[in-house]
């Protein structure tokens, strides 16, 4: 067990002591370090025709060398535009990338956003699930969060789109390929990346020979048309949307619910319980995963209760329509560390005074029903990574009235607050450990009553079990007098339609 690293990312020289497995005889040598995933995406460079060149000219060599990638491996292809296809085929590029197994598998969002799929095969996911395996993903994306790219991949590396190749070729991410061979030729004889990467002239000409504007006059004529299943829809009639109430894709939203023309006046939290207790660098996809949805998941049994079959899940980003499934996703990544819970990873947390372990989302669904309001104790930068608008959204509507880190992420911050959720931070020097809060207390949020200002400072009262009390002091994150009136609309949301209903002409009879 010395030296397995556990999480994403981590140093190549701390996969010391490799497990093994050959699932059923049928694939070549799994280890820990593996490239189980190598994916040329559209996240990021895949609109540079160099790279792109680059990436095929490398498979064009690594072929022609007799060179191949290991079966355990799962590649693709997913350029952000048709003309990447176009200029590949016309540089006679594009058979070569298939030839190690790059064939385009679509035109946008696929590895990068936990659309991968299922790995080579269920043999070597077996394999990876038996030996507890930590294996690796190599992508062109930009993104590589925890639990983001599949669920059996623990350690994500990004790469150029001919790295990525390379990376399949090594089969393994446990390799200097400066000094070590990528792999072997059919010969049996040692190829070394220098043997493969073309030259900035090959590039340049090859670029220059099989890319025109004409390529791209003709791709994006054609932007808007659609496939067979989109001009088989029916276009909308009536002056608003009408909501199916079977939809689990797109869902009426509860946050105009009992809306008044006034809002309540805000009130100090009073007797709230920690559904989540984090450390630092919570992203984004910790707090709303965008990624594949399991099947065991609050999300997950919701969709099987409603007729979905797995294959059809699709992702938590693909159903952003349906609170129904994102507030059962939020604090649903499966790598989500919840120190309520630390023996566990993913969405459980302990529901108080009982201290019954349950999935988060039915523990807030509990303390809803006892009228609990809920808040969150965080470290460093809470909320860093992709700007999510679900990261807030799904956890006001799980009833979280205030996150107290020690400090957030700029934009997400904002979120926090045009969701009517308070961020607090920890005074300077202090944190959940220098206080001694574990979690298991009652809170109660003072001064908030008295009428918010930017950045006052609030008084939190932190009520043991025991009944002793740990009182500090936290400063609030509302920067601005218009973040102010956002928390006292209770969100952007309401306070928008509050203004268009009073601002608006009356309609005629």
């Amino acid at each position: 067990e010395t030296g397995r690293f556990e999480g994403e990312g981590g140093a190549v020289d701390e996969l010391h002591h490799l497990r093994g497995a050959r699932p059923n005889g049928k694939h070549a040598l799994l280890h820990e370090g593996a490239v189980v995933i190598a994916a040329i995406t559209s996240c990021t460079n895949t609109s540079n025709p160099s790279v792109m060149v680059a990436a095929g000219l490398l498979a064009k060599k690594a072929v022609e060398l007799g060179m191949t990638v290991p079966d355990y491996v799962k590649t693709s292809l997913a350029p952000g535009s048709r003309v990447v296809t176009d200029y590949l085929r016309n540089s006679g590029l594009l058979p070569y990338l298939e030839k190690l197994g790059f064939y385009v598998v679509g035109y946008g969002c696929t590895t990068c956003i936990g659309n991968s799929g299922p790995l080579a095969s269920d043999e070597v996911e077996a394999a990876v699930k038996g030996h507890s395996m930590n294996v690796c993903a190599v992508l062109s994306g930009n993104r590589n969060f925890e639990g983001r790219i599949h669920p059996l991949v623990r350690s994500s590396y990004l790469g150029s789109p001919p790295l990525v190749v390379a990376y399949a070729l090594a089969g393994t991410v446990d390799t200097d390929l400066t000094r070590d061979p990528v792999g072997h030729d059919k010969d049996g004889n040692p190829v070394m990346l220098s043997d493969l990467w073309p030259t900035a002239e090959e590039v340049g000409r090859t670029v220059e020979e099989s890319l025109s504007v004409g390529m791209f006059q003709k791709e994006y004529a054609r932007v808007f048309a659609g496939d067979e299943h989109w001009k088989q829809m029916e276009s909308p009639t009536g002056p608003t949307f009408q909501w199916d109430p079977e939809s689990t894709y797109v869902r009426e939203p509860p946050y105009f619910e009992n809306l008044a023309l006034e809002p309540e006046p805000v009130e100090d939290i009073v007797g709230a319980r920690v559904l989540v207790m984090v450390g630092g660098s919570v992203t984004t996809d910790h707090i709303s995963p965008a990624g594949s949805i399991p099947i065991d998941s609050p999300a997950g049994r919701y969709l099987v209760e409603h007729g979905v079959g797995w294959s059809d899940f699709n992702s938590y980003g693909s159903r952003r329509g349906s609170h129904e499934v994102m507030v059962r996703g939020t604090f649903g990544n499966i790598r989500l560390k919840n120190l309520l819970v630390p023996e566990h990873e993913g969405y459980w947390t302990r529901h108080f005074p009982d201290n019954v372990e349950m999935t988060i989302y039915d523990a807030a669904v509990k303390y809803a029903a006892e009228d609990v309001p809920l808040v969150v104790l965080a470290g460093k930068e809470y909320g860093s990574g992709s700007s999510r608008d679900w990261a807030a959204k799904g956890p006001k509507l799980q009833g979280i009235r205030a996150v107290i880190a020690e400090t957030f992420e700029r934009i997400h911050r904002s979120n926090l607050v045009q969701m009517g959720i308070l961020p607090l931070e920890f005074m300077e020097g202090e944190s959940r450990e220098t206080l001694g809060l574990d979690g298991t207390e009652t809170y109660t949020i003072r001064g908030i009553s008295d009428g918010l200002s930017p950045r006052q400072l609030l008084t939190v009262e932190a009520q043991h079990p025991g009944g002793e009390m740990t009182t500090f002091k936290a400063l609030l994150r509302i920067d601005n007098h218009t973040e102010v009136d956002y928390v006292r609309h209770g969100g952007i949301l309401p306070m928008v339609l509050r203004q268009i209903i009073t601002t608006s002409e009356p309609v005629p009879a």
